[in-house]
């Protein structure tokens, strides 16, 4: 959509961005428009002036402002009107009795002038598509011919008034190149407040950054571009995922090692509260499995000691315990169900943890 002439919004001079994107060219400016509404202005007072130069009404009328023009650059309907008529246009109120009669489907109309609270803005058609070209938006708005005319009864529920653009406008080269081809919108154009609230903000962020990294380093100056800032900020994000996620493991087998150590006899050493490596939790869980299996192959050799010996089982760090096929359990099931409790009393406990 850039062959679209769009002007945005600046000072109150809606009433020429509004002249301008319905005719697609920089046809009036604020002098132009200025030169017209003073016209006017004469005209009614020579008018005025027909009832006596002397008469009360004459002398209020030269007291009270411009009803055409003021000082902010707002210009009348009056101004608005007369302009187009240079270009052979002629403006018809879009609700009036008369306009309503002729049963006109607006889709068939070529061209709207849209009025609220001293705003103007122009609904225009260019080639086959409606666009609405509002100078308080970022761009040109694609309208769809099933939402004209919804959105035109908007606007009049809202209260504005809406004139229909009668007369062959200027041509122009968007409309020629829209007659070809159709245009289609990804994302709506915001307002222009929107548009720089949001850059407000992002520029807010950028300083923020900005005084973090100067704290870090001392530097005062960012040397990456746009793009390796966003990038440092999503490993950044990255990294602190994965910390929360070491984070949680850490927990869970501090945990596990708080609740192996209650269910552990007198004489088995406390765990503290501190991080342990998995090299050290790997060795104190082999010794405290080791125990616990000559334990349990003492009391298994008891009642066995006067009719056969019985060969005691090993550990290592790889090793696997091995015992005699009366024993019914081998060391590999009891470290495989200890390290099963053990993994769901960490998962209890964090949890518990997680819900405080």
């Amino acid at each position: 959509m850039e062959s679209i002439f769009h002007e945005k919004q600046e000072g109150s001079l809606c009433a020429q961005h509004c002249l301008n994107n319905l005719l697609q060219g920089e046809y009036f400016s604020p002098v132009e428009l200025s030169s017209i509404a003073h016209q006017l202005d004469e005209e009614e007072r020579m008018r005025m002036a027909e009832g006596g130069v002397t008469s009360e009404d004459y002398r209020t009328f030269l007291q009270q402002p411009s009803g055409n023009m003021d000082d902010s650059g707002f210009f009348s309907i009056q101004v608005i009107s007369n302009a187009l008529k240079v270009w052979g246009l002629e403006l018809i109120l879009f609700n009036s009795p008369e306009y309503q009669r002729l049963r006109i489907d607006p889709i068939n109309e070529r061209s709207f002038i849209c009025n609220y609270k001293e705003h103007w803005f122009t609904v225009r058609k260019l080639g086959k598509q409606w666009f609405n070209l509002n100078s308080l938006l970022t761009g040109p708005e694609l309208i769809s011919d099933t939402y004209l005319a919804l959105f035109l009864a908007q606007l009049q529920q809202e209260g504005y008034s809406i004139f229909v653009v009668k007369g062959d406008l200027p041509d122009c080269e968007a409309d020629q190149l829209l007659q070809m081809i159709k245009v289609q919108q990804m994302h709506r154009p915001k307002l222009i407040g929107e548009e720089l609230a949001q850059l407000k903000e992002q520029s807010v962020l950028k300083a923020d950054l900005e005084r973090v990294l100067e704290a870090a380093d001392g530097s005062g100056m960012l040397d990456e571009d746009e793009d390796d800032l966003q990038r440092a900020l999503a490993i950044s994000r990255q990294e602190v995922d994965m910390e929360d996620e070491e984070a949680d493991l850490r927990r869970a087998i501090q945990l596990s090692m708080q609740g192996s150590s209650r269910s552990m006899s007198q004489d088995s050493p406390q765990t503290p509260s501190t991080t342990l490596t998995s090299e050290e939790l790997r060795k104190r869980r082999e010794a405290y499995f080791e125990k616990q299996q000559q334990q349990q192959q003492q009391e298994v050799d008891r009642p066995r000691q006067l009719s056969y010996p019985c060969e005691r089982p090993t550990t290592s760090s790889g090793g696997r315990g091995n015992s005699q096929a009366g024993d019914g359990v081998s060391e590999e099931d009891i470290l495989r169900a200890a390290v099963t409790m053990s993994l769901e009393t960490a998962k209890d406990n964090l949890k518990a943890e997680r819900k405080k």
